[in-house]
């Protein structure tokens, strides 16, 4: 490695790091807590077997897993300002990534919903509970515990994801990177060296979500 390239890249290390722990964190956290949100009602929606709402729920499922990312950014952040909807470049990522990642996470909860046995909620209205404390208490505790490796490997995939903002002009780490190698021109040290920094985050939720498995199946009488 030559000089050169060397001081690019201990100069731009703590700038694409910082961009990462400012935009790209908060991105991934804000997308990942809508999503979370949109699934959870949608899974609910499909569980009570609504049946408007669930040919809602499903044509919305249908809709976001049949197109790309990329296509939603832009029909949000270019497409739509030209009906009279002008969103800035953050929230307009935010938003995609909530609702893109919460059609496919909406699917993980309605699985982990019915893997909970009838029996449980046949035994919860004998002992006098209500449809709504049925599913605070017994049903909704049991499914994120059957969720959770699942949503955690969503929120991972979220956070590479939120390198597709940089296409609508969110300065998030990768987007930084491009305009550090509009500079100096080195392609490869940069975008290894923002690939590193990527690693590193997936690592540390990684690690974060394999404690929260572990704590999880202490909870359910599986400890290892």
């Amino acid at each position: 490695m030559n000089e050169r390239l060397w001081g690019i890249l201990v100069d731009s290390f703590p700038k694409l790091l910082g961009y990462g722990i400012r935009v790209t964190i908060p991105l991934t956290v804000l997308s990942f807590a809508l999503a979370l949100v949109i699934a959870l009602i949608v899974a609910l929606i499909q569980y009570a077997q609504v049946k408007v709402l669930r040919q809602i729920c499903r044509f919305y499922i249908w809709i976001i897993r049949g197109t790309p990312l990329l296509v939603q950014l832009y029909i949000v952040f270019f497409g739509l300002p030209s009906v009279g909807v002008v969103l800035e470049a953050f929230p307009a990522a935010l938003l995609v990534l909530g609702f893109n990642e919460g059609a496919y996470m909406a699917e993980t909860m309605r699985g982990a919903l019915e893997s909970v046995s009838t029996g449980q909620v046949e035994a919860g209205y004998c002992v006098g509970m209500n449809y709504l404390q049925i599913m605070i208490h017994v049903v909704l505790p049991q499914a994120f515990r059957t969720a959770f490796p699942t949503l955690g490997n969503s929120m991972i995939s979220m956070l590479k994801e939120t390198s597709m903002a940089a296409t609508i002009t969110v300065m998030e780490m990768f987007r930084q990177a491009q305009v550090i190698n509009g500079r100096v021109y080195e392609s490869l040290g940069l975008y290894c060296e923002v690939a590193l920094i990527y690693l590193i985050f997936c690592t540390l939720l990684t690690w974060i979500q394999r404690r929260g498995e572990k704590k999880l199946a202490s909870y359910g009488g599986k400890r290892k």
